[in-house]
């Protein structure tokens, strides 16, 4: 890994492939770059799986509540929780979801963003405007695109580690 322009906003995300550096958008997203800087600083993302990896579309993750924690793990309730935290309010921008970008999971309530995310395998402008952008791959994208797929894939990867380059 290479030194970052800025590690206060850049993610290290340690799969078994390898590690993916996310460079956060702070200046666009505040609310989304901070919550998951804090997640990763409890430790929160540690352990959690990819729960829908869709070929050509994206790879999801970060249900801290059902996503983790090995034996007790439940596929069928991976993906409908988050953290203890409030949901946060969308932050719509003009950022496109292209290849590498990271973007905020929600329900049907553009406003029930907590903790999960996406990052896109291909282009995915249909989603601009409906789903908050915050955070781009800047290293490591080929680890991203061998994420086994499924929804959720029969054997998930997980995040090993997440943290934020500057407590590295």
């Amino acid at each position: 890994m290479a030194d970052f322009e800025d590690p206060e906003n850049t993610i290290l995300i340690e799969l078994k492939q390898g590690t993916v550096a996310i460079r956060l958008m702070p200046d666009v997203a505040p609310a989304h770059s901070e919550r998951m800087k804090e997640l990763a600083r409890q430790g929160a993302y540690d352990g959690v799986i990819f729960h829908r990896v869709i070929d050509g579309f994206m790879a999801q993750t970060g249900d801290v509540e059902h996503g983790c924690h090995g034996d007790g793990l439940d596929l069928r309730k991976a993906g409908t929780g988050g953290s203890s935290m409030p949901d946060l309010p969308a932050e719509f921008s003009r950022i496109p979801h292209d290849r590498g970008t990271l973007g905020a999971a929600r329900s049907q309530n553009p406003n029930s963003a907590n903790s999960q995310f996406f990052i896109n395998f291909s282009d995915n402008h249909f989603l601009d405007g409906q789903y908050t952008v915050y955070g781009r791959v800047i290293e490591g994208m080929e680890f991203v695109d061998a994420i086994p797929r499924g929804e959720p894939p029969a054997r998930p990867d997980r995040m090993i580690s997440v943290k934020v380059a500057a407590d590295a």
